[in-house]
């Protein structure tokens, strides 16, 4: 599992939500959010500073660069 999916899954878990609400929040499809968590697919860098923002996190903490959550 990447880093990134780790992240994606813990942040979502962590506030208790679905992905069917993080989907909806950032525009996202459902199935194509699913396949970021399943490490399927990649997002665009356009949508990991989206995901980025929506969960309050820098990109380096998103993609596994840094263990450093908050953004600078």
């Amino acid at each position: 599992m990447s880093s990134l999916q780790k992240r994606l899954s813990s942040l979502r878990e962590n506030k208790r939500l679905f992905q069917k609400d993080i989907s909806e929040e950032n525009n996202i499809s459902l199935r194509t959010y699913q396949s970021y968590e399943r490490g399927e697919r990649e997002p665009t860098i356009d949508t990991l500073i989206k995901l980025a923002d929506y969960y309050d996190v820098s990109l380096d903490y998103l993609i596994g660069r840094s263990d450093v959550k908050q953004r600078r």
